[in-house]
């Protein structure tokens, strides 16, 4: 009898941790669906090039290139003719690290809600400002004094300007320390780059493409009804050829036509937010 219910407890316990792991192979399969859902449902250019920062910082850290071999290095460039350096330091965001983990979460949130709101249906355009952005930090980047070898970082912090701009009211909690509206969150996180002591060029050259950028699609062209930044067609058609899907989980996103100066509020939560500047650029 006592051999039977030891025989027993042993069939139980085997059980148990067999319904255990089960319930945990279930729950990981779970995990990586969702993960897989939250990445299906990124917009194109926002998911392009934040799996390509990624991909880049993983192939130098399992010594597949070198950081080096992929810097902005004009006498590389013009003396070696080695051109795949004007495009590939835009994918580097440094080694693995809290600021690589920082710099692809404002990819993955500030990208993405510009792409998902105010650019819904505008992957062309939305493309056309990260090329316009690129080639003017490649040529702001030609001045000496601003020389730097890789403008990944500037090109996030163009994304986080514009995005600033577009809901400057938003209400933001940095790094749930402090509430500041959206607008001065570039000037915030240049702010804690100099407390952490981070090289404050890339984020400069970044504010300052924005504003490029802003400046010509939105407040010139409200000032003047002129619009001399169009997405060229080329830009139409590539992403046409591409078939690209424009409209990812629209739903999520309910912008809201609005002037500069509306004085809505919104609140972050990490989701979606409404409102933003009325834009020529169409």
């Amino acid at each position: 009898m006592g051999h039977r219910l030891l025989k027993n407890l042993k069939r139980n316990r085997r059980m148990r941790r067999r319904n255990h792991k089960m319930k945990e192979k279930q729950e990981e399969k779970e995990k990586e669906k969702k993960l897989q859902r939250w990445y299906n449902s990124l917009p194109p250019v926002s998911k392009a090039f934040g799996t390509l920062c990624l991909l880049t910082t993983v192939a130098c850290q399992l010594k597949l290139v070198q950081f080096f071999h992929l810097a902005l290095l004009y006498e590389e460039v013009f003396l070696r003719f080695q051109i795949w350096r004007l495009i590939t330091n835009f994918f580097c965001l440094g080694p693995f690290s809290v600021n690589f983990g920082i710099r692809l979460l404002m990819i993955a949130r500030y990208g993405v809600q510009l792409e998902k709101g105010p650019f819904d249906g505008r992957t062309a355009d939305f493309l056309w400002m990260m090329m316009f952005g690129a080639l003017s930090l490649l040529a702001l980047s030609a001045i000496p004094l601003l020389r730097f070898p890789f403008l990944g970082i500037s090109l996030v912090f163009m994304l986080l300007y514009v995005w600033s701009r577009e809901f400057p009211n938003a209400q933001v909690n940095l790094y749930g320390l402090v509430a500041l509206k959206a607008f001065y969150l570039p000037w915030a996180m240049l702010a804690l780059d100099v407390i952490f002591g981070s090289p404050l060029m890339p984020d400069l050259l970044g504010i300052f493409a924005g504003h490029i950028y802003y400046f010509l699609t939105v407040l010139h062209p409200l000032s003047s009804g002129q619009n001399i930044l169009k997405t060229p067609g080329w830009v139409h058609r590539l992403v046409a050829r591409w078939g690209v899907n424009a409209r990812v989980n629209r739903a999520q996103f309910n912008p809201v036509a609005r002037g500069p100066s509306s004085t809505s509020t919104t609140t972050t939560t990490g989701g979606a937010f409404t409102g933003r500047s009325y834009r020529l650029n169409r």
